[in-house]
Parts: structure tokens; C-alpha cells; sequence
């Protein structure tokens, strides 16, 4: 039986700290969760599995909900889309197993230039970047790449001026990479000073465990 509580408890916390405005979703998350514990205590495993399941499922794509608030707002002269899974569908989705991908589109309003900013979390692709931060000689070796001081926190941008083109990537904590990548722009200020109105302190804290 104490097994059973805890479930329940440990469950219907999470959803307890949920914001406010998403309270319509989190109810039917209560009620999921509530239907879980009881097919549970019915001992009918595979129901209650699957009502527990849909209620991840929803923690999941609001938790998303909140990670994709902490992109940056369009710099002057720029507009922003809306955040979105990178892979389509939306700022809900959360990649079960693969991690997290949001990205956010900004566009010029007087040019061509072309931002586009996206957030992996616990994603496979970071473990590779992070070899790349962890290895000063890498970085050496490529003439359009340099490290950048954020804060306590160092980015790594790659400038290709012939092409107009930039990458401004940030990794935090070795399993959160930010990354800025811009086209048809003047220099890598615009990419690099997008990267740094990130607010760090909020993505750490809506991407903790």
C-alpha cells in the first residue's frame, strides 16, 4: 500500500507546480493520474499504465510549453515566430528518449537576414558538441572559429564572412546546448548578441530533472 501512495503523491506533486495558466490541462493530468492509482490498486497493470503514459505525455509537452518561454525576444529591427519542436508539431513536443528540440525563427524586416535559435536538451547531438568544448585544440585549428566570454559561461562562434553565415553555440551543464545560427547577415554580432539575452538562469531551471 505505501508503495501505492508514493506513486500517487510523487505524481500529483509534479502536477501541483504546474503555472497557473495551463490549469485546464493540468486538471485533466489530475484526473489521468487519479484513474493510474486506481486501475493500479485494480491491479489492471496495462490500463493503468496507459492512463499514466497520456499523463506524462501532457507534463511533458507543458513543461515544453515552459522551456520554449525562455527564448529570447526579436532584437530590434527583427521579428520572432512562435517557439516550436523542432521536428514539427509545435512548442508541446517533448522527444521522449531523444530529448528536447525547440527552435525559434527571427527574420529582418529590412533585409534578408535570417536567425534561427534552438535549445536541445538531453539530446544524443549535445554529447558531441561537448567533445568540441572540451578539446581547446579543436577549436584552434579552425581559423573562422573562436571562443566567446558569456558571463561564466563561454560560447564557441564560427564565422564564415564570405558566406554571411554564423553559429553561436553555448552548452550548459554538459547536456543543454543553445545555438544561434544566422544567414544573410553583416557580422556575428547579431547572432552572438541573441545568444546572450538568453536568460541561462531560467533555461536551468525549467530543464532541471
Amino acid at each position: 500500500m505505501q508503495s501505492k501512495r508514493t506513486l500517487g503523491a510523487a505524481l500529483l506533486g509534479i502536477v501541483l507546480t504546474l503555472p497557473v495558466a495551463a490549469s485546464a490541462v493540468a486538471d485533466e493530468v489530475v484526473e489521468q493520474i487519479e484513474l493510474g492509482l486506481e486501475l493500479y490498486q485494480e491491479e489492471d497493470y496495462g490500463a493503468a499504465i496507459t492512463e499514466l503514459e497520456f499523463a506524462i505525455s501532457d507534463m511533458r509537452k507543458l513543461m515544453s510549453g515552459r522551456i520554449a518561454a525562455t527564448f529570447p525576444d526579436a532584437p530590434e529591427g527583427w521579428t520572432a515566430g512562435e517557439a516550436e519542436s523542432a521536428g514539427g508539431g509545435g512548442a508541446a513536443a517533448l522527444m521522449g528518449g531523444g530529448g528536447t528540440m525547440l527552435q525559434r525563427n527571427y527574420r529582418e524586416e529590412e533585409g534578408d537576414g535570417r536567425l534561427e535559435a534552438s535549445l536541445m536538451i538531453d539530446n544524443p547531438m549535445v554529447q558531441g558538441m561537448a567533445t568540441m568544448f572540451s578539446n581547446p585544440a579543436i577549436i584552434a585549428a579552425q581559423p573562422n572559429m573562436e571562443r566567446v566570454r558569456m558571463g561564466r559561461e563561454t560560447a564557441i562562434v564560427k564565422w564564415e564572412a564570405d558566406r554571411s553565415r554564423v553559429e553561436a553555440t553555448l552548452l550548459l551543464d554538459g547536456r543543454i546546448l543553445m545555438q544561434v545560427k544566422g544567414q544573410a547577415v553583416d557580422s556575428p554580432d547579431v547572432a552572438i548578441d541573441l545568444l546572450r539575452a538568453w536568460d541561462l538562469a531560467e533555461v536551468r531551471t525549467q530543464a532541471a530533472r
